[in-house]
């Protein structure tokens, strides 16, 4: 097959070219006189010369013919959809008196075109779609399978009437301009008896025009799947009983039949606004009669030109196409229930207001020729009791449309696939570039070093770590220290200070965190500095080791102290372990958890160091307003402004709370002075002209309005209020990875855990990030160890590590592999959770668990200890500890 481009790229030339013909067998056993006939879009393209063929031998053809694609004629959805048909004629001898010849079909082939729309240049010299065409289109393919435990009265008294038809329509968008209807008639009604086979082949939907087998798609079929998969009604438990009674047992009707669209660029977009707009897309069925011309071969007047029962029991199915917006799906599959066809709720549920099958029934000379209107919007209309299937005067009868379809329950099987995927998801290979960049090849964990130098580096940074820490607490007890020209301190005084320091640090378990910071770097130095990875049996060689190792150890502690504590540095004070913005990660962090106590020692920690910017002011006032102490959140905004009257933030929450409290001249001011700081500013202009409108360009209300009024009312545990501005925010902005994380928070703190994670991981499934993917992590990690799904939640917490690592980031990582059963992964990520807050209780359950596993009886009673000081609140936790220190015979300091 070959295809020429044709003057100015308006049309192409699509070449068929026939070459031989094998095998043929006609009515006679001598010689076959035939010739091949080529039809596509219901056109014949011509016929081969007359040639004779012995039977079962071959003949060569060499017949050629041609038809141009363009968007005229033989478009390009045609040639996605229907076939070139190859029939071969065996011409038969004359009779006497005969005066016409006589033929008969001796067999059918079909040519799919669809690959002509992917790449043809290993056979053609140029495509019919360019690279950027290709690049930028989309097939959409939609089968209807078969409809199950159709109604009773579907299947008419034998010679009451003539047979009847099933079809099923429905509309969609081929390009901008242009809406498809995809009509499946020819549906085939089964009695029932067994269940329809797997793998069935999938038929072209030109029905009748075909010979029987060749109605089949080559290498394409039919698979099932498991019910909890799919996207349709009738899928919860109770459902599985009445659907395997109904698929094996009762009346079905079975089409069967793919229906392909080419969509073009702009076809696809309008695809993607119409799903945004209405995600519920009508599915029309009906039965009706095979009927030409009415009686008498004219129309009644009074009926329009049509026989009413043509379109008798009318109904319609939904389905659910928003799946199809989720990055990177690509295909909706499940049973849809049928429901009796009102234009009410049509309207409501579709937003539609014209039936594709009202409409399309008034073009029958056209669908007479297999081809089914690009467009119902001309055609007239027709009266809607044609569509009540004989229910008149709004009563339940008992074959009324309400009755007979609650009564049946029936449902229809359709799978509606596409191409490629609406909204782009993260490649396979960009997630495997971000794992390998969070898991090192060494260790799951993105912090640990390798090599001998990087194993010393390590230690010297934890020993400086630590000195550091040490020195806060001496500061905090004594004062500064190290001051020039300060006299030294008699032995006495040193003595009393350096024990009521190690009381301290005792007490609080920060001397066990030390230790339990710097042993893994001393491990790392004994594996990969000295080389010794198994045990000694000679206890003289493990002693000498050991001194070994000491001296070592010592010499590069002198080393690391001579740095962070030398006299003439230029700062006479170590840099604190953990600096401002690390503060304000973890109070926020800890405020995102609802921890509010621990959140507001991080705040006043922060305000402690610097009280000189607003910005410290105002997280502390969001903490306030969080826990509804609202005196004191418009204390800390106001002295925020007081320093900065220009900090927009602050003014925008000072106006806030004074339209809570009632005072609305107040509030204006406010407002109207954050718009003059920030004219551009849509949060500003929100609450400054809240009842009036806020105009995007194409007029009406914008995405970014919603989005920033949810954000508001999520602030103000507003959550119905929010949900709503963010659907509002949804029509013009589904592919915004804020809003779907800002639904997941609202569902979470809402306790519906399954929605959260819904919205997450589509969140995260976006090519562009999130603006904040941090609680998102740390939610989506947390609701995976809920449900057990601890490879996920160990890959999620993996990623928060890596982007903003933090003590609650840790655990989680932490917990993930501890259940894993990584525990030396589990105890390295604990460690790094400990050393950025040896506060936390869970921290030091878990390490408990992971010593307890290990045999190490003392750092398991040390942990317990501290877990118990701190009072671990979490009970699953305990009872784990408890049941592990039963069975082991260790860990309980109070043994």
């Amino acid at each position: 097959m070959e295809q020429f481009r044709g003057a100015g790229d308006k049309a192409t030339l699509v070449k068929i070219t026939v070459l031989r013909g094998n095998n043929l067998r006609g009515n006679k056993a001598e010689s076959i006189l035939n010739y091949v006939r080529a039809e596509f879009n219901g056109i014949v393209l011509g016929d081969s010369q007359k040639l004779d063929a012995a039977v079962d031998q071959g003949v060569d053809y060499n017949f050629t013919c041609s038809f141009e694609c363009s968007d005229a004629a033989h478009t390009l959805d045609d040639m996605a959809h229907k076939p070139v048909i190859l029939t071969v004629i065996e011409v038969l001898p004359k009779e006497k008196k005969q005066k016409e010849e006589k033929t008969a079909v001796i067999g059918q082939a079909i040519v799919d075109l669809l690959p002509l729309l992917h790449d043809v240049t290993v056979c053609v010299p140029e495509p019919l779609l360019s690279g950027v065409q290709l690049s930028d289109s989309n097939l959409l393919k939609v089968t209807v399978e078969t409809a199950y435990s159709v109604p009773e009265v579907w299947n008419p008294v034998s010679g009451s009437g003539p047979p009847s038809s099933y079809v099923a329509a429905l509309q969609v968008p081929l390009t901008a301009e242009k809406e498809q209807v995809l009509m499946f008639s020819n549906g085939l009604l089964k009695v029932g008896g067994e269940s329809e086979p797997m793998g069935r082949p999938r038929k072209w939907p030109l029905g009748p025009l075909l010979a029987p087998g060749a109605q089949f798609i080559p290498g394409v079929s039919m698979e099932g799947e498991p019910i909890e998969m799919e996207d349709g009604d009738l899928t919860s438990i109770e459902d599985r009983d009445f659907r395997k009674e109904a698929e094996t047992n009762k009346k079905r009707v079975s089409w069967d039949t793919e229906r392909r669209c080419f969509l073009d660029v702009d076809g696809a977009a309008c695809l993607t606004r119409r799903i945004a707009e209405s995600r519920l897309w009508p599915v029309e069925v009906m039965r009706s009669p095979q009927v030409g011309a009415t009686k008498g071969g004219k129309a009644g007047k009074d009926k329009g030109g049509e026989d009413e029962t043509q379109l008798s029991f009318h109904g319609v199915a939904y389905v659910d196409m928003a799946p199809l917006l989720y990055p990177g799906a690509r295909r909706v599959r499940g049973a849809y229930q049928l429901y009796p066809f009102y234009d009410s709720d049509l309207l409501v549920k579709a937003k539609r207001n014209i039936s594709v099958l009202r409409e399309s029934i008034r073009a029958p000379a056209t669908q007479g020729r297999g081809r089914a209107p690009s467009s119902v919007g001309s055609c007239k209309a027709v009266p809607s009791k044609m569509f009540d299937g004989g229910h008149k005067g709004g009563k339940d009868t008992k074959d009324s449309p309400k009755r007979m379809y609650a009564d049946s329950r029936t449902y229809i099987i359709i799978e509606i696939a596409l191409e490629k995927s609406l909204v782009p998801k993260r490649s396979p290979e960009e997630l495997a570039k971000r794992v390998m960049e969070l898991i090192p090849p060494r260790a799951p964990l993105p912090r640990r070093p390798a090599g001998a130098e990087r194993a010393v580096q390590e230690y010297q940074a934890q020993i400086a770590s630590v000195a550091g820490q040490v020195l806060e607490q001496y500061q905090q007890l004594f004062g500064p220290a190290f001051l020039p020209g300060e006299k030294p301190l008699d032995p006495t005084s040193q003595e009393q200070r350096k024990t009521k320091l190690l009381g301290e640090l005792n007490y609080s378990g920060k001397y066990f965190a030390f230790k339990e910071q710097i042993k893994y770097s001393v491990v790392r130095i004994v594996r990969e500095k000295m080389l010794r990875t198994e045990a000694f049996s000679d206890p003289e060689q493990l002693q000498a080791f050991l001194s070994q190792l000491y001296v070592f150890l010592v010499d590069e502690m002198h080393v690391a102290l001579n740095k962070t504590l030398s006299v003439d540095a230029q700062e006479t004070q170590p840099r604190p372990l953990v600096d401002g913005a690390q503060l304000i990660h973890f109070a926020k962090e800890a405020q995102l958890n609802g921890d509010y106590q621990l959140a507001a020692q991080y705040y006043q920690e922060q305000l402690t160091r610097d009280r000189s910017d607003p910005a410290h002011w105002f997280d502390y006032g969001v903490l306030y307003m969080l826990t509804t102490d609202y005196q004191k959140a418009e204390e800390c905004f106001h002295y925020a402004v007081s320093m900065e009257q220009t900090h927009l933030p602050s003014l925008l929450m000072c106006g806030i709370l004074a339209e809570m409290g009632g005072r609305f001249e107040e509030a204006e001011t406010f407002f109207e002075g954050a718009t003059c700081v920030d004219p551009a500013n849509v949060v500003a202009w929100t609450l400054f002209a809240l009842a009036q409108e806020l105009l995007c360009p194409e007029g009406g209300l914008s995405s970014s309005y919603h989005l920033a009024l949810a954000r508001l009312q999520l602030l103000r545990a507003e959550y119905g209020s929010a949900e709503s501005s963010l659907k509002e925010a949804l029509h013009d902005s589904f592919q915004d990875p804020d809003v779907w994380a800002l639904f997941g928070h609202i569902h979470h703190l809402t306790g519906e855990f399954g929605k959260a994670q819904e919205c997450y991981e589509r969140t995260l499934d976006f090519v562009t990030d999130a603006t904040d993917t941090h609680p998102v992590y740390l939610r989506l990690g947390s609701i995976y160890l809920q449900e057990g799904e601890f490879q996920r939640a160990k890959t999620t917490y993996l990623r928060a590590c890596k982007s903003s690592p933090s003590c609650l980031t840790w655990l989680g990582l932490g917990i993930a592999c501890y259940r894993l059963g990584e525990l030396t992964e589990a105890e390295d990520a604990l460690t790094e959770a400990n050393i950025l807050n040896n506060g936390n209780a869970e921290v030091w359950g878990y390490l408990s668990l992971v010593c307890l596993q290990t045999g190490r009886r003392l750092e398991a009673e040390q942990s317990y200890k501290y877990a118990l000081k701190l009072n671990l609140q979490k009970e699953a936790v305990l009872r784990e500890i408890k049941a592990l220190q039963d069975h082991v015979g260790f860990g309980n300091p109070c043994f």
